[in-house]
């Protein structure tokens, strides 16, 4: 080897080293400003969840606008706007039909009429309002529009009893009350309907759920406050206070319970009553109400003293897997969501069947179309068995008409229309509960499958009667 290269090998050598410390050096400090740049995100996301919100405004017991609410909570809000959405799943929910706006109502979107998909219902509901106007469920942001502008205001004066969960209540009643929720309740109870419509300004609202100086889950509806006591009291706890009493999780539930709930006016006074006295299933409520020997109406072909039911989610739920699981309805129809380093409620409540990612797959770990179609198979067995329960009751109505019609006196059918009664009961707690049977599928067979059979027993109650009369 000559000296060159000699030269050249050891110069060589000698640089190695420091090329080394200049690498190491280099990966170091870009470790180093990894590290702190990821601490210092660490550090923002910490500060972020720490501060969920930011008070721009000072939120008090008497600001009804969710708008205001929403500029210390914009996420929340912007949720909250989106329930102007019509989006129709397979057995609920509205699409959008046009109208031409009128002097009596400026709507000129609203949801398609569910007597026109199932003619049916008229003949079931003859001679009360709902044989006027029934339509397919919108979304909250229309809960207050839809109930002031259906035709069923103009079929029968109601009353401001309707407003307890079609409005943001809490403030109004407050009002009304002096400071006394259950003396505001009270008092718009017994106002017509539109002297009432004139104290409410909102739908539901961010103050009809939340406490503004905590944010925590409460119940302003005395309605529900009142139930939950006779509830309790039947099970053997007395004096329950909702509010008080109740566990976080239980409040996930009651706060959207406090209207999706069987209901009726009771006495003169039209006091909103949810009939829990003797307990939550259909069977107990139809037994209350015929201890109170009550009537939503009589029915304009057969005579029978009928009930209509309102929106029972909460009492079937309650029968349901779910319920007996611990799942509240906001895990579903209001699923935790990301925003940034906050986990937040989504509040645009709606069917889980349009976000199976947050609401189902959280716990059921099966691909989304193989949970819909799950959902959508219950559903669609349920939905076949309302069909023959409604074709059966159909026969009693048009069997008991037919009696009346040669002369059979109302003390002849008074068994059979007592079975009316009931079979339109049972069907009834399962056509105006939202779910098509899914919050409790074994209950809402059960239920239909009653109903069937009622039926049955007023046919022959029917026969037995008439063949005795000749």
């Amino acid at each position: 080897m000559n000296e060159q290269s000699t030269h050249s090998s050891r110069q060589e050598q000698r640089k190695r080293p420091l090329r080394f410390f200049i690498t190491i050096g280099i990966i170091s400090g870009l470790a180093a400003f990894g590290a702190v740049a990821l601490l210092v995100n660490i550090m923002e996301r910490k500060q972020e969840s720490r501060n969920p919100f930011y008070r721009v405004v000072e939120l008090t017991d008497s600001i009804e606008d969710a708008e205001l609410w929403g500029k210390n909570f914009p996420m929340q809000y912007d949720d909250y706007k989106r329930t102007v959405d019509q989006v129709r799943t397979r057995f609920g929910g509205s699409e959008a039909v046009p109208r031409t706006p009128t002097q009596a109502d400026p709507r000129s979107i609203i949801a398609q009429s569910r007597l026109e998909e199932d003619p049916r219902l008229k003949i079931i509901w003859a001679g009360y309002a709902f044989a006027r106007d029934f339509r397919e469920d919108r979304g909250h942001a229309y809960m207050l529009e839809d109930q002031t502008y259906t035709e069923r205001q103009i079929a029968v004066k109601q009353p401001g009893t309707c407003l307890h969960c079609h409005a943001s209540i809490y403030v109004p009643y407050m009002r009304a009350g002096d400071g006394d929720l259950i003396k505001g309740f009270e008092t718009m109870n017994q106002l017509p309907f539109f002297e009432a419509r004139k104290l409410v300004t909102h739908p539901i609202a961010c103050i009809d759920c939340h406490d503004p100086k905590t944010m925590q889950l409460r119940i302003t509806r005395p309605a529900f406050i009142e139930g939950m006591r006779s509830l309790k009291a039947s099970q053997g706890l007395h004096n329950y206070d909702v509010n008080s009493m109740a566990t976080r999780q239980e409040m996930r539930v009651y706060v959207c319970g406090q209207c999706h709930v069987e209901y009726y006016f009771k006495g003169p006074e039209k006091r909103l009553t949810y009939p829990w006295h003797k307990g939550l299933v259909v069977d107990s409520i139809l037994s209350y109400y015929d201890e109170q020997q009550f009537k939503d109406w009589i029915h304009a072909e057969t005579g029978a003293e009928v009930l209509k039911v309102q929106h029972p989610e909460f009492e079937l739920w309650n029968q349901g897997i779910h319920a007996r699981s611990g799942v509240a309805c906001a895990d579903c129809h209001m699923p935790y969501k990301r925003e940034g380093a906050l986990k937040i409620s989504d509040h645009h409540v709606q069917s889980p069947l349009l976000n199976i990612n947050r609401a189902c797959q959280t716990c059921h770990k099966w691909s989304e179309g193989e949970l819909k179609a799950r959902v959508e198979t219950i559903q669609g067995r349920t939905f076949r068995l309302r069909n023959l329960a409604m074709d059966a009751l159909i026969d009693l109505i048009h069997d008991l008409k037919r009696a009346r019609e040669t002369g059979a006196s109302d003390n002849m059918l008074t068994k059979a229309k007592q079975y009316q009664r009931n079979a339109q009961f049972y069907l009834d707690f399962v056509e105006a509960e939202n779910s098509t049977g899914f919050h409790a599928p074994e209950e809402a067979a059960r239920i239909l499958g009653e109903s069937i059979n009622f039926v049955r027993l007023g046919q022959v109650a029917l026969r037995n009667d008439l063949n005795a009369a000749r």
